[in-house]
């Protein structure tokens, strides 16, 4: 009896040639097809005929060629952008088969909440790089929503609930607790709230900027569930923006506690209503759902979480 063997489907295989794309992020960086071809040790005239044979292969152009200026084209830029990511996982991967502990190298790309960012990533940040010396970062401020895998970040942090998506993960970091909070200047100026009825009658600095309520849900000693409406509100969509709207004395802020620790101790702010709880947020990083997840991506992750959750020295 004889077997007919069946192909085994298979997605297309790439001939993409790695040195030249090597030569073409070279070019991509420097500006020029001279000093792009000197970093990879080629005239200009062979970094040239490399990045035309890329352009041919890829079937668009990647660069805008005048007499006096040389630029990336849209297809360019999101080329560049993905070979980047290529070569540094190929790095990766080399070094994994050489020693037990790749060494995070290349460009860690993150976009993180703003207050949070201040508040502990620049910290952390700090003490990581020098750790890996190798590494380079770049960061993005910003409470907006940000499509990770579409704009070219390795990570994102940020408060709160995020959407289920298939194709990221979600680690939380640490759980912080809300609280309020105001400046010892505000709290002169137009007293302190000794009940959670008394904040009606104070300015509250409100995160989002939309018709809603805005309102602040507590618990009471007892375990009684509190809802805060009133007041006069000032609407930010920024939460360092809301901290130093507080610092200034323009209002109550209700923020994560954990976010506010060198404020407290400097004097800047003066927490409100200890005895009455908010609620407990996430604090989570969300990164693309990858079978091997790049050294940069997993020190960096590893290493924050350590860092929050490390015992604090007795003050």
């Amino acid at each position: 009896m004889s077997f007919r063997s069946l192909p085994t489907a298979h997605k297309q295989d790439s001939d993409l040639d790695l040195k030249a794309l090597r030569i073409f992020v070279a070019i991509a960086e420097s500006g020029s097809f001279i000093a792009g071809g000197k970093a990879r040790g080629l005239t200009r005239s062979a970094a040239g005929k490399a990045v035309a044979r890329l352009e041919a292969h890829l079937g668009t152009r990647l660069f805008h060629r005048t007499t006096r200026s040389l630029s990336l084209t849209v297809d360019g830029q999101r080329f560049y952008e993905r070979s980047i990511q290529i070569l540094q996982d190929l790095a990766e991967a080399e070094s994994s088969i050489r020693q037990d502990s790749p060494q995070p190298s290349g460009t860690l790309r993150m976009t993180v909440s703003e207050i949070y960012g201040r508040a502990v990533i620049l910290p952390f940040l700090n003490k990581f790089l020098e750790q890996w010396p190798e590494l380079d970062v770049e960061i993005s401020f910003t409470d907006r929503i940000v499509d990770v895998t579409e704009e070219g970040f390795d990570l994102s942090i940020r408060i709160g609930e995020v959407a289920q998506d298939s194709l990221l993960i979600a680690r939380v970091i640490e759980h912080a607790k809300g609280g309020m909070y105001a400046a010892p200047d505000y709290l002169e100026n137009f007293g302190t709230p000794n009940t959670p009825e008394d904040l009606a009658n104070h300015q509250r600095l409100i995160y989002g900027l939309n018709p809603r309520p805005g309102s602040w849900a507590l618990t009471a000693p007892d375990g009684e569930s509190i809802l805060i409406n009133g007041g006069r509100l000032f609407r930010f969509d920024s939460g360092e923006a809301i901290r130093e709207a507080a610092i200034l004395g323009m209002g109550i802020a209700f923020l994560p506690s954990s976010l506010l620790e060198a404020d407290i101790d400097a004097g800047r702010l003066v927490k409100l209503l200890p005895s009455f709880q908010g609620p407990t947020t996430p604090i989570q990083v969300i990164y693309p759902s990858r079978k091997h997840l790049a050294a940069k991506i997993r020190q960096f992750i590893d290493g924050l979480v350590e860092y929050r959750n490390a015992p604090q020295p007795p003050a």
